[in-house]
């Protein structure tokens, strides 16, 4: 038997909407390099984020972490 300990994934990103209730959605900038042409560029994707107590607001900067899912698209949470 191998003990695998299972990593947690967690981001940094800043909150774009707030309109859900209990809900916040979270755009994280990562930087990608081009392999052929050494180029650098951003790519960014957009996380549903659970914050139970409504407390962040748009353009605040948050930490997340991977949680069981609590809905179709909420699989993160805030710490």
């Amino acid at each position: 038997m191998t003990n695998t300990k299972k990593t947690i994934k967690s981001f940094t990103g800043v909150v774009v909407s707030d309109k859900m209730d209990k809900t916040i959605v979270v755009k994280v900038n990562r930087t990608k390099i081009n392999t052929r042409y050494q180029k650098r560029y951003t790519v960014s994707k957009k996380y549903k984020v659970h914050d139970p107590e409504n407390k962040h607001k748009i353009g605040d900067k948050v930490n997340f972490v991977e949680c069981r899912p609590i809905s179709k698209d909420k699989k993160w949470s805030v710490i």
